[in-house]
This record gives C-alpha cells, structure tokens and sequence, in this order.
C-alpha cells in the first residue's frame, strides 16, 4: 500500500486539506450508494454508506477545528442513516435522506487550491481499496476503486490551474490508470502508476513527514506559542486560543507518531498539555503570567525533549516509519491521569443523560428523550473517545453505532423496551471504555488475586481438614485398605467439579442476552451460599465443636464399613466444596475482566497453601490454629458476600429490575476495576444492601463469639450451683 501523501504545512492550510479531502471522500461514497439504491442493490447502499461514515468518524476531530457545525451535522447524520433499515418500503426516505447530506457538501464553497491534495486523498483510497480487491477478491473494494477512480478524474479535469507540461503528463498517467482499474490490471503497475500520479499533483514525493527532518515544526510551534503569549499580552485571549490550535492541530499533529516511538508517556503528556490543561487555561481568563508559566515551564521543555529523544533515535539507527508500522494500537491504560479522571466525570455524566433519554421516552417526550440522547453523544462521548479511538479504534465506532441506533430508534418510536436494551448495551460499553483507558491500575489485579486466593482456600479449608482426619483415622485404627477409596473419592470430585465448570461456562456463554441477568443471579446466588457457609463456619469455629464435627463423620463411614461409603464420603465433601467454588468463581470473572491472570495466581496460590495445610493437620492434628483460621475463612466469606451482593444489585439495576439512585458526591466513585472487586457503587440501593448485610454479619458474630458463650458459661454455672445444692441436701 502507497503511503499517505502529507502536503507540507507551509504551502497549504492543513485543517482546509484535510476538510476538503474527507468531505469529498465522504460525498463520493453518497453518490455511489444513491446509484446502488436506484438499483435497488440494498446490501451495496448499505456498504457504501458505512464507507463514508467510517471516514468521516475517524476525521471528526480535525473537522470540528474548521466547522464544527457542519461536522457535528454531518456526523449526526450518517451514522443515523448507517443504522436504519433500507428496503422497498423506505426506499424514497432513505434516498431523499442521501440527498439531503450531499447537498450540504455541495454547499461548501469550492476552492480548486485544493483540488491536487483532493485528488490525493482519492487516489489513496484507489490503492487501498484495489489492493484489497487483488488480495481477498474483494468485489465491493474493486467498486470503490472504480467509483473513487472517476471522480478523481472529474476534480481534475474540473479546471485546476497546471502548467501545460504538467497538465499533458498528468492527462496521460490519469487514463493510463483509469483504463488499468478498469481492466483489472494487475495492482503493482497500477500502484507505481499511481505513485507518480500523486508526485506530479503535489509537485513533490509521496511520504510523509516519518523519517524526514522535522525541525522546522518544532521551530513553528516555538513561533506561535511566543505570538500567543504577546496576545495574552494584549489581552486577546480569543486569538490567543486559536494560535494554540494551531500549534497543536496544524503542526504537533505532524510530529505525534515519531514522539511515540521515541517516548509514548511524553506523548500522551504533551497532547494533554497542549490540547487540554493550556486551551482550558485560556478559556478561563487566567492570568497571562500563569499561562505564560506553564508554557515555558511545562510544554517548551518537553518539546525540546521530545526533539532531541527522537534525534538520539534517529542517530541510533532506528527506521522510525518501520517502528511506528508495529505501533498499531496504544495499550490498555496508556491515557494519562487527566484523560482518565476525565473519561470517568464524562461517562458519569452520560449515564445520567440516558437514564433521563429513558425516562423522557417512558412519558411520551421523544423530544426531550432525543435531546438527552444526543447530549450524551456529542456533549460528553466526544471526551472518551480521543484517549480511547488510540486504544480501541474498532470498539469506538461500535460504539458510535450505538448512540446512532438509540437515536434511530427515538425517532422511529420502537416500544420502550427495545430503547432500554439499547440503553442497556451503551452502558456496557461505557464500563468497557473506561476500563481499556483506565487500565487495570495495581489495587484492582492486588484485590483479584487476594479476593481467588480466598475463594478457594475457604472452600478447600473445610475439606482438607476432614480428609485428613479421615485419613489419620484410618491409619490410627490399621484399616489402610480404605485409603485408596477415600483417593478415588477425591478424583471423582475433582473430574466432577471440571464438568461442572465446562457446564457453567457454556451455559453463560450461550444465553447471549440474558448473559447478564444469568451473571447477576450467579452473584445474587454467590451471596446467598456465602452467607450460609460463614455462620456455618462461625458456628464452628471452636475446635471443641469442630472435632465432633469430624469425629462424627468418620464414625460414621466406619462404621458403615464398605468402601463405597469411604468413596461417597471424600466424593461428597470435596464435591460439594467444588460447585460452591465453580460457582464464586463464575462470578468473580463476570467482574474481573483483564484481571483473569491474577485471579489465576490466586487459585495456584491458594491451592499450594492448602496442600501446605494438609500435610500440617497429618503431622500436627489437633495443634493447629483452627480458631484463627476459621475466623479468617469467616471474614473471607464475609468481605466476598458483601462485594457480590453489591455487584449483583448494580447488575440488577443496569437491566431496569431495580431502580437507581445516585449518591454521587456521598459515596466515594471508585475507578471501574477496584468497583467491581470491591462491589462499592456510589448508588442508594448498593450501599443499603452492602449496610444491611455487613450489620447482620457483626450482630451474628457478636452473638456467636460473645453473647452466646457468656450465656452458656452463666448456665453452666447456674447448674453447677444447683447441683453442689442438691449434693448438700442429699448429704
């Protein structure tokens, strides 16, 4: 594939070519799709306009700088008409739809300046698009190719102003090519017929400024930051907010790919310096001089390192448009702590607009309800995506397509219902942004790892001790033959707690969408077993009780005396622990997501400890500490429940069974990670639910571990008093 021509940025107005070239690219693919519909070729209509769509998303940033109006408009207005339905019945509203969006482009004063850089921008797509036809057998590409290929034509025989030398040569290379796509010419001539194509409309070599001297930008930046200063000087904060954009928008955009390479962290801090903290700073009338501070304190500085990092990367050998090939994507978590603590207030913001979008639809306002919806689109998701399009540029657009089909959806007045398992869906989606810009961070993953260490050594605790006072029994009373069963007990529980898991997994994995309500009732159910397995255990705790306990057991298999019972018993108590365990986990990983690694470690972990447990209760018996490892199983129940609880009522709450009341400014709002493992949610119903079960868990246990053995030492001496009575009367 050809590399992206980038006109030099002392000759042209970059943001107007860059505008020119997307709304061109953009009315192309309309036109294409309005001949497919006349045709009635709904698949190809369909095709065409998410082409058009998908590119004007993707350049909507640079748009907005030269009208954002229009780019709002624009935007607003393909991705509706990307999700609507096109068949026989809206065949006419779909159509006048399409008109209506060209002619807002055929609206926009032409300037043949542009024309060469317009043309440019076609014939990229020509190479991309015929490339992928030879490569895949790719018809639709192989139609975007010969409908881009004519009107690169059209714009260049439209009357832009060559040298007549240039004009007859450039008149060759255009109908050699036009005739070569045509044909289905092989695409290597093609491509090199292309490239010199671009070089003779441009007057220059098709690259980019990768690789190339970009000292002068550097030095342009410096110039319009020191002509901002002298407007704050003025007191024109206004022009001095435009020459900011400009250092940012016309030249540092030039610059963002080497510095990557060089040093990303830098990057990500000089975009947010230049594009965020000093535009905010004009915009509330600071002081010049702290403007000025910042500027030559904060930003000049780092754009000298950032220049003299990629000049010692250069001088080192390094190819830098070769390593910026393999820099596909930003990594998870990769946003700088201004980004993420503003992604986190904007999708908080969005939650309330569409909480308010449903509610409005409920009454009958589809007016308001689409104001909401498109508040929470234009006013706030904008936010998220810059950080997140480096990140997830795919997810992104997914969802841009979901904001587009609520709006869609208002308009065409579908039942509620369908307008809340929208809603339900963008949510999940803003939970996913945050979380791919946030990062995982290091409490979270430390939270996961100690939250599956605990799940399963509290679940093994319990069967570990009673097959090992069944074993030590066995061994104590000489019936070594019935080991073995009690082994083979314990591989059936083993084989038979993986079954289970598979189960599970598939079960959830095919309930599509009731996956969530499935994971709710999973963390609900979670609770529930959790809180009766720690006053289970609460109840136990003192090794008097425990040891009846086991001691119980093991009478009781003796006493049966066939192996089977030695088989079902080990079976049975190791079983029974597994399908609590299959199913916490199954809720810890519907909430754990990225982190599935730490709570693999903690499993491992927690398994090695219990082994380590084992081989101690065979050598110590009796003398371990299983009042403080009891109450530690205890707490761990306790600290689990309370997090699940939480968890399943904000999952209940997502899907409209409970309502939601927002404590925003009460209750501490947690990054999305240490939320999900820790279940705390800034809302009234979570927090009243975590309240209520943690009040139960402290009067239990003051019950149990106080009240309760006070009572039956009161009793026990009641008892010895009137028994020592009784003696004295007797005698």
């Amino acid at each position: 594939m050809l590399l992206i021509a980038i006109p030099n940025a002392y000759s042209v107005d970059n943001s107007k070519v860059r505008y020119y070239s997307v709304t061109e690219v953009t009315e192309t693919s309309l036109n294409l799709a309005l001949t497919s519909l006349e045709n009635e070729d709904f698949d190809t209509t369909k095709k065409f306009i998410e082409f058009g769509s998908t590119h004007f998303s993707k350049n909507l940033e640079k748009l907005r700088n030269v009208d954002a109006s229009l780019a709002d408009e624009v935007h607003i207005s393909l991705l509706d008409l990307q999700t609507r339905q096109i068949n026989t019945e809206n065949l006419s509203a779909v159509s006048s739809e399409i008109t209506r969006i060209i002619e807002i482009f055929e609206a926009i004063p032409e300037d043949v300046e542009y024309n060469p850089n317009v043309t440019v921008s076609l014939l990229i797509i020509v190479d991309e698009q015929y490339e992928n036809f030879e490569t895949n057998e790719d018809e639709f590409s192989y139609q975007i190719a010969v409908g881009f290929m004519e009107r690169a034509n059209q714009i260049f025989y439209s009357g832009t102003d060559y040298g007549e030398r240039q004009k007859v040569e450039l008149e060759s290379f255009f109908n050699d090519m036009f005739e070569m796509v045509k044909n289905k010419d092989p695409y290597a001539s093609i491509a090199s017929t292309n490239i010199w194509v671009q070089r003779d409309l441009l007057g220059t070599d098709v690259v980019g400024t990768i690789g190339k001297d970009s000292s002068s930008f550097y030095v342009v930046i410096k110039e319009l930051y020191s002509e901002l200063m002298s407007e704050l000087d003025n007191g024109d904060y206004k022009k001095a907010e435009q020459l900011g954009i400009e250092a940012y928008l016309e030249n540092f955009e030039y610059l963002e790919p080497e510095i990557e390479v060089a040093d990303a962290e830098l990057l990500y801090q000089l975009e947010w310096d230049m594009r965020e903290e000093l535009r905010t700073k004009i915009k509330n009338y600071e002081d010049p001089s702290v403007i000025k501070s910042f500027l030559v304190d904060s930003i000049i500085p780092r754009l000298d390192t950032a220049e003299a990092k990629v000049a010692d990367l250069r001088a080192s050998g390094v190819i830098i448009a070769e390593a910026r090939a393999n820099l596909e994507t930003k990594p998870m978590g990769s946003a700088s702590e201004g980004q993420k603590a503003e992604v986190r207030d904007e999708i908080d913001f969005i939650r309330e607009q569409l909480m308010a979008t449903e509610i409005f639809y409920e009454l009958g306002d589809t007016q308001a309800a689409y104001a909401s919806a498109r508040t929470a689109y234009l006013d706030s998701y904008e936010y998220v995506e810059i950080p997140l399009r480096a990140i997830a540029p795919d997810f992104t657009f997914e969802v841009e397509y979901q904001f587009a089909t609520l709006r869609n959806q208002i308009n065409d007045g579908v039942p509620i219902e369908d307008i809340s398992t929208t809603i339900i869906a963008i949510e999940r989606s803003l939970d996913e942004s945050e979380r791919l810009v946030s990062g995982t961070g290091t409490i979270a993953p430390m939270i996961a790892f100690i939250s599956s260490f605990a799940i399963i050594f509290r679940e093994g605790l319990e069967s570990v001790l009673i097959l090992g006072a069944i074993i030590t029994y066995l061994e104590a009373s000489r019936n070594h033959k019935f080991k073995k069963y009690v082994h083979y007990g314990v591989g059936l529980a083993i084989g038979a707690t993986a079954v289970t898991w598979v189960v599970a997994s598939y079960v959830i994995e095919i309930s599509g969408a009731n996956r969530e309500l499935i994971e709710a009732v999973a963390a609900l159910s979670a609770t529930a077993v959790l809180f009766y397995v720690s006053f289970w255990i609460l109840n136990k705790i003192e090794h008097k009780r425990w040891m009846e306990f086991v001691k119980a057991k093991v009478f009781q298999a003796s006493a049966a005396g066939g192996t089977s019972v030695f088989i079902m018993l080990s079976f049975f108590t190791v079983y029974r622990e597994g399908f609590e365990t299959v199913l916490f986990y199954q809720a810890m990983f519907s909430f754990a997501k990225y982190m599935e690694l730490y709570v693999g470690l903690g499993f491992v972990t927690g398994i090695i400890s219990l082994l380590g447990i084992y081989f101690g209760f065979r050598k110590l018996g009796k003398r371990l500490p299983l009042r403080a490892l009891f109450g530690l199983t205890m707490g761990i129940g306790a600290y689990l429940s309370i997090a699940f609880l939480g968890n399943a009522i904000r999952e209940f709450q997502v899907l409209d069974y409970i309502p939601y009341t927002s404590m925003m400014g009460i209750i501490p709002r947690l990054d999305i990670n240490v939320a999900t493992m820790t279940g705390i949610y800034p809302t009234l119903e979570t927090t009243v639910g975590q309240i209520v079960l943690l009040s139960v868990y402290l009067v239990a246990s003051l019950y149990v571990l106080v009240l309760r053995p006070k009572r039956q030492k009161a009793l026990a001496s009641m008892r010895k008093s009137r028994a020592e009575v009784n003696e004295q009367q007797t005698n």
